[in-house]
């Protein structure tokens, strides 16, 4: 008997759906026409046990039990799911053969990998044991990767890579909540002060943002405008260019090139008025601007924020409606933002779906070309996941909310703009000479539309352009950017007129606070809050704080534990987060630790690393974090206020955000994935 396990009831009625037939179903499984049999996890069914199960005095907090570091790790049956691991361990002592079908990535290689062992399951039933990849709930896509299954041992280090990650934030989390919530007791707060590997330094990006508005004293600074004319008569020729200040001005200017000096800028402005011009450089060039590529999840999160206002974990919840409940979409929690060559194959199938679901699908079908293969299409750039993108199901769109069809319309467009030409224009960066001084103005030409048709003229087109980690708001070179303007014709050496000079006064601005899709576009692009070449690197390689799966409960995470507020829009700190980020060593509040941790997860998964080569150093670290924070005193902590403190439902046990563990039973957790990993070990 083949056992398929599923990570969803979801996912594995959508699997037993392609089986054999006729189906009869059981309590937690689906028994096959053949005899096979399809059944599923609710999500993590196994926990770690809390601290007391190791040891009875660990269940009162106190500093000298600290660090507490399990010597044999053990498990627990989730309470709300201890069912249904009783149904899996009486199939998978029936089964002759076992079909892994977890979601397609580290946390989902895990959670099923975690049962098949605490079920005690050996020897070449182990060895025999089959993985099956599932990126689309489709029946079509289903087929597909049942007939392309894998060797489930080929994915131990990954199991091995999710499991250090796993045991790595108990450990910190556990040991840094229990050791700052005590020394918060002492200076009379009476809440829990939980600290985690990336909650903490998302906290942390917050505290300083906030921080730095509080303390920002605005400055002004200068700008110079050349108002040009052909002649000194001629108005045919009308346009102005802006100052650039020489090497010698610097005393006068910021670390942005702002001028702070009134009298320089209107020294220059006086100089220059009713003045010859001679154009010292023309420079013409034709550009194009291809389509943003498909989604992955932080990309659609943060679209969806700016646009309609939508908090991360709303358009995550709403992203897998669509994709378990209506099979519209691929994988939700997807990273990637390519696809595989083989996808262009299902192009007809989707585009006809997507002509039968409103009015303005329809019309990008029909006006698209779909003999373009965008850059999307790159196999070398596809992992576990592809891109967020349609599947070839059609639902009629009355059938969904007015949210769902929103985030399916994000999904949709994105996906059709691949099929579109490049925005063309034409770009003209014109230098003047003017009593010495250089001035220079740049001005855009429209030429193709392409697939900017689909955005309004000041939409949200350039966000969906852009990586996430480019959206840096408020900054110098912004702030200096040069008004959008029509060029007359001109020719190199020409002979101009400067009819006058202009002083513009303008006041440096802070940066703003943080918004939904602004901290998400933080923690994809936490890299430019980093000085350190090599963490810079790896959190460029890594994809950033948190992973897609994770980022949106984090952030609701600091809402719920009271560490964070809203004011509109905005996403402010807390009198108690603020008190928290103060109180904690920097290396707590920075995301250097999670870099380091993340690029030897991935060394883990690749065979480079072993377990215990990652685990011993974190034990070391450990230790020093304690001993620290039993010398910390947290101020400022509100004494009459306690935080909201609710247990996060993740599918993760940790999640690495330091989440305090639910209660437990002891559990023997047997032998685990990297007991037979060799180099792993």
């Amino acid at each position: 008997m083949i056992l398929y396990i599923a990570e969803k009831p979801s996912l594995g009625r959508a699997i037993a759906a392609v089986l054999p037939k006729p189906h009869k179903n059981g309590d937690g499984f689906i028994e096959l026409g053949n005899g096979d049999v399809v059944s599923w996890c609710i999500g993590h069914l196994l926990e770690q046990a809390e601290p007391e199960v190791y040891n009875p005095d660990f269940k009162k907090w106190q500093l000298q039990h600290l660090p507490i570091v399990p010597q044999v790790w053990q498990l627990k049956a989730r309470a709300s799911s201890a069912k249904q691991l009783s149904v899996l361990k009486k199939l998978i002592k029936q089964a002759d053969v076992l079909v892994h079908a977890g979601d397609p990535d580290r946390e989902g290689q895990l959670l099923v990998d975690e049962v098949i062992a605490y079920c005690g399951v050996k020897g070449d039933k182990l060895k025999q044991s089959k993985r099956l990849l599932i990126n689309d709930l489709n029946p079509s896509a289903i087929l597909r990767a049942l007939q392309n299954q894998k060797a489930n041992h080929d994915f131990v280090p990954l199991a091995t890579s999710a499991l250090a990650r796993s045991r790595a934030d108990w450990l910190y989390g556990l040991n840094m909540t229990r050791a700052y919530t005590l020394q918060g007791q002492k200076a009379g707060f009476q809440g829990v002060l939980s600290v985690g590997r990336v909650q903490t330094p998302v906290l942390g990006l917050v505290v300083r943002r906030d921080h730095e508005i509080a303390n920002f004293i605005s400055r002004p600074f200068y700008q110079v405008l050349a108002h040009m004319r052909g002649a000194e008569n001629d108005n045919s020729i009308a346009f102005v260019a802006k100052w650039l200040p020489s090497a010698a001005c610097e005393p006068y200017q910021d670390e942005e090139g702002r001028v702070l000096h009134p009298g320089l800028a209107q020294k220059v402005a006086r100089s220059i008025s009713a003045q010859p011009a001679l154009v010292t450089k023309l420079e013409q060039k034709n550009k194009k601007q291809y389509a943003p590529l498909p989604y992955n999840l932080s990309a659609l999160q943060i679209d969806a924020a700016k646009k309609y206002g939508m908090a991360a974990q709303q358009v995550l919840d709403l992203t897998q409606q669509l994709y378990e409940k209506y099979q519209l979409v691929t994988y939700p929690r997807s990273d990637c933002r390519y696809l595989p060559k083989e996808q262009l194959a299902a192009v007809p199938a989707i585009s006809r779906a997507l002509s039968n679901h409103n009015h303005q699908l329809a019309q990008m079908v029909a006006q698209a070309d779909f003999s373009l293969v965008s850059k999307a299409w790159d196999d070398k750039e596809v992992g576990a996941h592809h891109a967020i993108i349609p599947t070839e199901k059609a639902v009629d769109a009355s059938r969904l909310s007015a949210d769902l069809q929103k985030i399916y319309g994000l999904i949709a467009r994105q996906y059709l703009l691949q099929f579109y030409p490049p925005y063309c224009y034409g770009e003209t960066t014109v230098e003047l000479t003017i009593c010495g001084g250089l001035f220079r103005t740049i001005a855009k030409t429209e030429q193709q539309q392409g697939w900017k048709q689909w955005f309004g003229k000041h939409s949200e087109a350039t966000t969906a352009t852009k990586n996430a980690a480019e959206h840096t708001p408020n900054t110098g070179a912004q702030q200096n950017a040069e008004p959008d303007q029509l060029l007359p014709p001109l020719t190199l050496g020409q002979q101009l007129f400067c009819a006058r000079g202009e002083v513009i006064e303008k006041h440096t601005q802070p940066p703003e606070h943080f918004t939904d899709a602004t901290l998400l576009a933080a923690m994809t692009g936490i890299s430019r809050f980093v000085e350190d070449p090599a963490i810079k690197q790896i959190l460029r390689d890594t994809d950033g704080l948190g992973t897609e799966a994770t980022r949106a409960g984090i952030i609701e995470l600091l809402f719920k534990r009271g560490f964070l507020q809203r004011q509109g829009k905005q996403i402010l700190s807390t009198a108690t987060g603020k008190s928290l980020i103060a109180a904690l060593p920097q290396s707590a509040t920075k995301p250097d630790m999670t870099a380091q941790w993340e690029a030897a997860l991935l060394k883990i998964s690749q065979k480079e690393l072993s377990y215990q080569a990652f685990m011993q150093p974190l034990l070391d670290t450990l230790h020093d974090l304690i001993s620290n924070a039993q010398h910390a005193k947290p101020e400022g902590l509100p004494t009459d206020l306690k935080p909201k403190w609710q247990k996060s439902t993740s599918r993760s046990p940790v999640a690495g955000v330091g989440r305090k563990p639910a209660p437990a039973k002891p559990g023997r957790y047997k032998k685990r994935p990297q007991t037979n990993t060799g180099k792993n070990a």
